[in-house]
């Protein structure tokens, strides 16, 4: 009888330590120059050919992300979709767009604070990349595991074309 209740004290000691347990999402912001064969897609698919992200005179810089009128539709336009959080940390795309169309897409930030978000975000950001360059939109496939790194990618990404008017 003794150990049982002692049991149970130990058992509702952990779970209130539990309950009380608070994290808070940190954010490190992940370079968009990549060294050579970082950020392959997935083994079995080949990545989509895209021109360099250097942006041209014609296009739009962070604070200023409307369109340019007078650039014409060879130009890149550069576009840098907006912080979206969750539950693991901040999710923020660029986008290349050129003749209106989506040629590439790089993450900005994503979850990193934690060793398990840093492993989930790594996994996660080639298949999002390449589900994006492949649809040319933002409805993309979620990757499993990485749900709420998707959600973000996602709306990050769909702001950035509705910025481009894409």
């Amino acid at each position: 009888m003794r150990r049982v209740v002692t049991v149970i004290i130990a058992t509702l000691g952990g779970l209130a330590l539990l309950a009380s347990f608070h994290t808070s999402p940190g954010v490190v912001t992940k370079t968009v120059t990549r060294a050579a064969g970082a950020g392959r897609p997935p083994a079995g698919g080949s990545p989509p050919t895209t021109p360099s992200t250097g942006a041209p005179s014609g296009s739009s810089v962070p604070g200023n992300n409307a369109p340019s009128s007078t650039a014409p539709a060879s130009t890149a336009l550069t576009i840098v979709g907006p912080v979206e959080s969750n539950d693991y940390g901040d999710v923020q795309v660029q986008i290349v767009v050129r003749g209106g169309r989506l040629v590439d897409v790089q993450a900005l930030q994503l979850p990193s604070d934690r060793r398990r978000s840093a492993e989930i975000s790594n996994y996660a950001e080639p298949y999002l990349r390449q589900e994006a360059l492949q649809a040319r939109s933002a409805n993309i496939d979620i990757v499993s595991g990485a749900t709420y790194t998707s959600v973000s990618y996602a709306q990050s990404l769909q702001a950035a074309l509705d910025q481009a008017g894409v």
